[in-house]
């Protein structure tokens, strides 16, 4: 099995049913600028797009449990 890292998603599509999320690594950050670079595309159907989204929920839910993120209260933005 492959690992692939990136640092976010440049780009999100449901197209026939398949929701398609482009991943993008930051090469380069200079003067507020960033360059992006495409690595790779994941493919879910609907339901696997829900059973992904809740081990996320599940995930960050546990990092904030475990002190390592904090929630930031909504009306503070």
């Amino acid at each position: 099995m492959q690992t692939i890292y990136a640092d976010g998603i440049a780009n999100m599509i449901l197209v026939d049913g398949v929701v398609r999320v482009d991943l993008v690594n930051i090469t380069q950050i200079e003067e507020g600028n960033t360059n992006v670079r495409p690595v790779g595309t994941l493919a879910f159907s609907v339901p696997a797009l829900i059973r992904t989204h809740d081990q996320l929920t599940k995930m960050i839910d546990k990092m904030v449990e475990d002190g390592i993120l904090t929630r930031n209260d909504p009306k503070d933005n």
